[in-house]
């Protein structure tokens, strides 16, 4: 059956300015991370990309590696686009990223001119797009010179096939020479994505999150529930589907110390407290400032998009409930 868009997608969602740029993010975002890999339900995928679509979700973050197998996210991205989203692509904000190791050899890996533009080639390929709207430096590469990989993200914007440039996991330091190169190169540079959560101050404490806000460049977190961590799903054991259970390589089961779940079980009754899940309330003290954009959510099922994308409806944090949540996230 075709896909007809929610006429009233606008109304359910808030926007924000990225940085200093014309161009406006949902508070919200879809990363395609997990679950939208080859052993994945297409169905399912397809339901997902539909109802954050229908929430006003406009933005939907890729990588080039992103599957399992690398590659797999932005072809099944692809196949949906062409089936329900091609005629809203003027509505979307798409993006992807290269960094991590995509193919084996010399020049499959890290920032090098060579790579970066080889894989945003393979990526539209995959995807079916002609342009990325974002098109992000994944790493930081400690061998290549910073000039030659921004210099690629510059030739990508030159050569219509990104319109704003973006980097991720790079470090205030970096980001504040990143964006001087490319401002002499007249590239428009935007973003920085980085992971940030009640249980990740990184951001906080390498400078990026300062810097972002007295520049004007936009900031998009990602991981902001710390794996899944930031949910009530480990409060009574392991689930079977969870991601500890199927990949156990980013989140491993020796994180649920006795400690970290007291930190879990604390935080789920403010939530409780506030109307909100443990996953909600995460999510929306990612946003409790207009230091960062954006939030980019993961999903296994479409009713999970539904409920985080709710969170731009929900009562501010008070002072004593911010001042609670630090006092549990200090204790290890």
């Amino acid at each position: 059956m075709p896909y007809t868009a929610n006429e009233r997608r606008y109304e359910a969602m808030q926007y924000a300015r990225c940085g200093k740029s014309g161009l406006k993010l949902p508070r919200v975002s879809l990363g395609l991370w997990h679950n939208f890999g080859s052993c994945d339900a297409f169905d399912n995928m397809r339901a997902m990309l539909r109802a954050a679509f229908d929430c006003g979700i406009t933005h939907i973050d890729m990588a080039n590696n992103y599957g399992p197998v690398p590659g797999a996210a932005e072809e099944n991205f692809g196949r949906i686009f062409e089936k329900d989203l091609r005629p809203y692509r003027d509505e979307l904000v798409l993006s992807s990223k290269a960094g991590y190791t995509m193919w084996p050899g010399p020049y499959g890996d890290f920032g090098s001119r060579k790579y970066l533009l080889a894989s945003l080639d393979q990526s539209l390929k995959r995807t079916g797009l002609e342009y990325f709207d974002i098109f992000y430096s994944h790493r930081m590469d400690p061998e290549t010179p910073l000039e030659e990989t921004m210099g690629a993200l510059a030739s990508a914007v030159q050569q219509g096939k990104a319109l704003y440039a973006g980097i991720s996991n790079y470090d205030g330091e970096t980001t504040a020479r990143a964006a001087a190169i490319l401002k002499e190169l007249h590239c428009p540079f935007i973003i920085n994505q980085s992971r940030y959560s009640i249980f990740d101050r990184t951001i906080e404490k390498n400078g990026l999150k300062a810097y972002a806000a007295a520049h004007g460049v936009g900031v998009i977190a990602f991981s902001p529930l710390a794996q899944g961590l930031l949910t009530d799903k480990y409060l009574h054991g392991v689930p079977a589907d969870s991601r500890i259970k199927k990949s156990g390589v980013f989140l491993k089961e020796s994180a649920l110390t006795p400690e970290r779940l007291a930190q879990i079980a604390a935080l789920n009754e403010l939530a409780a407290a506030r109307g909100q899940t443990l996953a909600q309330m995460a999510l929306w003290w990612v946003l409790k400032d207009s230091g960062v954009t954006s939030v980019l959510i993961g999903a296994s099922r479409p009713q999970q998009i539904v409920e985080n994308a709710a969170i731009v409806n929900a009562a501010p944090f008070t002072q004593q409930e911010l001042d609670e949540i630090e006092r549990i996230a200090a204790v290890r």
